[in-house]
C-alpha cells in the first residue's frame, strides 16, 4: 500500500480509465483486471464505474473475504478535500449477528412465557368443558 496516487474525484469521474475505477470508502480502485472475476457479472462494477460506489458496496452486504481481495486492486485514495469520510462495515455478511436481535436470555424469555401462557389457557379451557 505504498506510493498510493491521491486522486481528486473529478479525476476519477473524467479519467480516460473511468470505465474500470471505482471509489469506495474513499479509496480509489481499478477494477479492470477483476471485471471477468467478479460474482455478480462486470455489469455491476461497470454501472458504477467512474463513481463512488461506496453506498452500493455498502447495500450489498460483501464478505471479509471480497474485502480483503479489494486490496489487490487498490490504487490510490481521494484527496483530503474529496473524501466523504465514509465508515466501512465490519462484518456485512448475509449470516452477521444483529446486536438487536434479541440474541440475549431476552430473546427465548418471551416466547417462553407466550407458549407457557397458551398452555395455561388451553388446560384452563379444556378442564373447564370437560365438567
Amino acid at each position: 500500500m505504498t506510493d498510493l496516487k491521491i486522486f481528486r474525484e473529478a479525476e476519477v469521474r473524467n479519467n480516460k480509465d473511468k470505465s474500470t475505477l471505482l471509489i469506495i470508502h474513499d479509496n480509489v480502485y481499478d477494477v479492470a483486471k477483476f471485471l471477468e472475476e467478479h460474482p455478480g457479472g462486470e455489469e455491476v462494477l461497470l454501472e458504477q464505474a467512474g463513481k463512488d460506489a461506496t453506498e452500493s458496496f455498502e447495500d450489498v452486504g460483501h464478505s471479509t473475504d471480497a474485502r480483503e481481495l479489494m486490496k489487490d486492486y487498490l490504487i490510490g485514495v481521494l484527496h483530503d478535500s474529496d473524501k466523504k469520510g465514509s465508515t466501512v462495515k465490519q462484518n456485512t455478511s448475509i449470516n452477521a449477528p444483529d446486536s438487536n436481535s434479541g440474541g440475549g436470555w431476552t430473546g427465548w424469555l418471551l416466547p417462553l412465557g407466550v407458549a407457557l401462557a397458551a398452555a395455561f389457557f388451553y388446560r384452563y379451557f379444556m378442564a373447564q368443558q370437560s365438567s
